[in-house]
């Protein structure tokens, strides 16, 4: 999947949940449901795609685009922990209770993704236990590095 370096994203097919790098390999049975529950998204160079506190109704895989994970600080009101770009996955917060943002995040330039429903897609995790391990298993990772990063972002701030 190529990014464009700088203005609107190209004029292409409907994007396909079973072309992203994150579903490539995963059950048949789960990548037609997540394509079923999937709607595209563009986001504008600075529009808000997320909101820490907002409701995680859905997660995002990324086909086109930039975008900045950021939290705020006393000291940076926008703080990047770490940027998502073309074949990556943006959030988690869809499958843990209370079901809130953690995180802002901000398109660093014009953005296209599939947004897939986080409630509807649970329940077919939960409907599919061997399906479901699979994708957390998949997604374990991208969690893991996540909270690293703001661990690093947090002691730079502080100076540890």
């Amino acid at each position: 999947m190529n990014d464009p370096p700088h203005g609107p994203l190209p004029k292409e097919a409907p994007l396909r949940v079973a072309d992203h790098p994150f579903f490539q390999g995963l059950d048949s049975q789960l990548i037609q449901e997540a394509a079923r529950l999937a709607r595209e998204r563009r986001f504008d160079t600075g529009e808000m795609i997320v909101r820490d506190g907002d409701p995680a109704a859905s997660f995002y895989l990324v086909y086109h685009g930039k975008v900045a994970l950021e939290v705020a600080s006393a000291e940076k009101p926008h703080l990047t922990i770490q940027t998502v770009g073309p074949g990556e996955v943006l959030g988690w917060s869809w499958l843990v209770p209370p079901y809130l943002w953690r995180l802002d995040a901000r398109a660093l330039k014009p953005t296209q993704v599939l947004a897939i429903d986080g409630k509807a897609f649970r329940e077919a995790l939960a409907a599919h236990p061997e399906q479901g391990y699979q994708f957390l298993v998949r997604l374990l990772p991208i969690i893991a590095q996540r909270l690293e990063n703001t661990q690093i972002q947090l002691l730079d701030i502080h100076g540890l």
